[in-house]
């Protein structure tokens, strides 16, 4: 473990109350970064605080179940974090995605008229990968980032910008020989 001292970490999955509020000293800029740069992209930044409030509660919920399924070998702590505060961010948005707002509160961006829906693009079947579709769904379908893909996929993030690729060519093949 680089970035956290273990027997702090010890202490911390065990309960201590000191641990737990060196643990959040150190590591709620990094959880705030997290949330922040979702939110932002959303226009809900004023959010924040409360989505943070909310990483931190569901770190230790189920005593302390996600802090224990870190694995250092696997990526840094920070890494760990902003991917479940990423995850947070993005589950606040969806559950809040219906609630109506009052109207002074919406961004002036949100009341424009929206363009029309395009349908969604019919992929012959077999053309892709199942692995090359499930990147598509989980990117464009999902609105996960690749990191969060690869996590989903339990691969390399590098590995889903390839896959991406990949698929992308293929379309692009398949619909310019379409077009003639």
């Amino acid at each position: 473990m680089q970035d956290w001292d273990k027997k702090l970490w010890r202490a911390l999955l065990t309960g201590d109350k000191a641990a737990w509020d060196a643990f959040v000293a150190r590591f709620a800029p990094v959880v705030f970064a997290g949330v922040r740069r979702r939110l932002l992209l959303a226009g809900r930044e004023a959010e924040a605080e409360d989505v943070v409030q909310d990483v931190f509660v569901k770190l230790c919920a189920r005593d302390n179940h996600l802090l224990r399924r870190y694995d250092p070998a696997k990526a840094k702590l920070t890494t760990y974090l902003t991917v479940v505060a990423t995850s947070t961010a993005l589950d606040h948005l969806r559950r809040d995605k219906g609630r109506q707002r009052p109207l002074d509160e919406v961004p002036e961006m949100d009341l424009a008229e929206a363009p029309t829906e395009r349908p969604w693009v019919k992929i012959p079947p077999g053309l892709l990968s199942a692995r090359q579709e499930l990147v598509l769904e989980l990117l464009y379908q999902r609105d996960l980032d690749p990191a969060e893909a690869a996590d989903a996929m339990g691969v390399e993030a590098q590995t889903v910008r390839s896959m991406h690729h990949k698929a992308m060519e293929k379309l692009r093949r398949h619909f310019r020989a379409e077009d003639f």
